[in-house]
């Protein structure tokens, strides 16, 4: 009955979130509101929770969006994007290079909390590094939580005021206007692809699990649209409390000591951000919104909508996501052994 009762609280907080930012005529209503209006519950102490399985499930249907994108020109024109792509590694060794040391010298935090809050690798995969190496997880949730929260909720005004792009119009057909064939096949893609995923332990199995089944479907000529827009808005609604959420229970140290921190960190993000992207634009031929974009370490999920949303090249973005939680994901563990988060004996 209690986590019932949070659960509630918080779709509730999430709704007002999602009223407050539509009445306002705000950018993306369903990801920015939810996402919002749990911070603000949380900071009033409400006690809020997680939607569980209901969420991931929900979240696997932004895989399925990803994943529809993956065609056969989008493929033929990876490899023309491969120095851009080549430089997500130089990317995340900068970002830890800098990070590390601001969260050791500035915020104070133990080695291991310092160099797993500074990876910008997937928010669950640096908890369990982070936890195993020793770190502080609930210091380690709030920073990620703050630094996505920060990129996903200055991105769209950022898109809106530079380039004027239209982040209002549906990410989508609407659900009639899908084939009923690949409706039912997108349907069954979500959590089949998490649950396989899931069953290989793989990373982000509730996101890359239904992106891969759903390429595939796409490459093989199955599926030829993205999901409904109400698809993808329920999609987003929910990755929207999953980062909101995270909150719940914050202390004003917390506030100002770990929270401060990740904002801090998201600054020095967005300096470090911007030099690539100016790069990044020198050796690709990709609209620059696009490779603003692939370069804002934002979480992979939020970013996608963003991309979706905003009629950016989604596979383009997301492949430069990708690479860098792969890149994280392969590199930080066997940093964190011999490196920085390494134990005295």
């Amino acid at each position: 009955m209690p986590v019932r009762g949070a659960r509630l609280r918080t779709l509730a907080a999430a709704l007002l979130g999602a009223g407050g930012f539509l009445l306002a005529g705000w950018p993306l209503p369903l990801l920015l509101g939810p996402m919002l209006g749990c911070l603000a519950a949380a900071l009033a102490r409400v006690p809020l929770a997680g939607m569980g399985a209901t969420g991931t499930f929900m979240r696997s249907y932004l895989g399925v969006a990803i994943g529809s994108t993956v065609t056969p020109g989008l493929i033929a024109a990876l490899p023309a994007q491969g120095l851009s792509l080549a430089l997500v590694p130089l990317y995340v060794i900068t970002i830890g290079a800098l990070g590390y040391p601001y969260f050791r010298r500035v915020a104070g935090f133990d080695r291991p909390t310092a160099f797993y809050a500074a990876m910008p690798g997937g928010l669950q995969d640096m908890l369990v590094f982070g936890e195993e190496a020793g770190g502080d997880v609930r210091t380690m949730s709030l920073v990620h939580a703050t630094r996505v929260l920060v990129i996903v909720t200055v991105a769209p005004f950022l898109l809106m005021a530079a380039w004027g792009l239209d982040l209002s119009r549906p990410p989508g057909l609407h659900l009639g206007d899908i084939p009923a064939t690949e409706m039912l096949l997108m349907l069954i893609a979500g959590p089949a692809g998490w649950k396989l995923a899931e069953r290989a332990r793989l990373f982000g199995a509730s996101i890359l699990g239904p992106l891969i089944l759903t390429a595939g479907l796409s490459l093989a000529g199955f599926i030829e649209h993205r999901p409904p827009a109400e698809m993808i808005w329920a999609a987003q609604f929910f990755i929207g409390i999953s980062v909101g959420a995270k909150y719940t229970g914050i202390t004003a140290r917390e506030l100002r000591v770990t929270v401060g921190a990740g904002i801090g960190f998201a600054v020095l993000l967005a300096l470090v951000s911007t030099g690539f992207v100016a790069i990044a634009a020198s050796v690709s031929t990709a609209p620059l919104p696009d490779i603003l974009l692939s370069f804002l370490p934002g979480g992979q999920a939020e970013m996608a909508v963003i991309a979706i949303v905003a009629g950016a090249d989604v596979g383009f973005v997301v492949a430069h996501h990708l690479t860098r939680i792969f890149f994280v994901i392969l590199v930080a563990p066997l940093v964190g052994r011999c490196g920085p988060t390494r134990r005295p004996d």
